[in-house]
């Protein structure tokens, strides 16, 4: 029961419903809240994008100059070195010549890969870009999914890439499945398994071991 991964997603789809994720009006704008939203709130973000909006394409944000960039996403917080992150980000995409469809072409773990090379592009960003932006189906292994697993009974793995391959190794490979999944994850860590849980009513109760310690 513990390690019926489609029985919880199955739980929490029928809970919440689908999520429509992201929360993004272009593919680009995707990619840059994923940078923006390390270490900080959706709030944040928001705001940043807001004062971002009007070179919110690519060679709107690559002519940018760093400093006034930098000042734009001020309210996603570390914006000097977010700034950092998206201009290193920039330089990456635009070998493919600032185009999506380029990119899907390659296979996924070469391109994890070239993702993970980028200064400041981490496993957990690398994989929101992934499967949001490129249809890679995949598991994103975040602070949420941790939780919530430890919660249920599972012990996972401490390494992220061995947490995330027991997920894929037993789910089916469809990136609507993953998508999915990764935001009802998030939506329940915010409204039941709180860092302080709130059980009654909650979807996964009759499943839960409700470790909290």
């Amino acid at each position: 029961m513990k390690y019926d991964y489609q029985l919880i997603y199955n739980q929490l789809f029928e809970h919440y419903g689908p999520q429509g994720w992201w929360p993004a009006e272009t593919p680009f704008e995707m990619m840059i809240g994923s940078i923006l939203v390390q270490n900080t709130s959706w709030s944040n973000v928001d705001k940043a994008l807001i004062n971002i909006k009007p070179f919110l394409y690519p060679e709107g944000v690559a002519q940018l100059p760093i400093e006034e960039l930098a000042q734009l996403i001020r309210p996603s917080g570390f914006f000097n070195i977010k700034a950092k992150r998206i201009k290193a980000y920039m330089e990456w995409f635009k070998t493919y010549d600032y185009d999506i469809h380029k990119i899907k072409k390659v296979d996924r773990l070469p391109l994890r890969n070239e993702l993970l090379s980028i200064k400041g592009i981490g496993r957990e960003t690398a994989d929101v870009i992934l499967l949001y932006t490129f249809d890679t189906p995949i598991f994103i292994v975040d602070a949420y999914a941790r939780r919530i697993f430890y919660r249920l009974g599972n012990n996972m793995p401490e390494s992220y890439d061995a947490f995330r391959k027991q997920i894929e190794k037993v789910l089916p490979s469809e990136v609507k499945l993953y998508n999915e999944f990764h935001a009802l994850l998030v939506e329940h860590a915010k409204v039941h398994c709180k860092a302080t849980p709130i059980c009654e009513k909650c979807p996964l109760f009759e499943i839960c071991d409700r470790r909290l310690d």
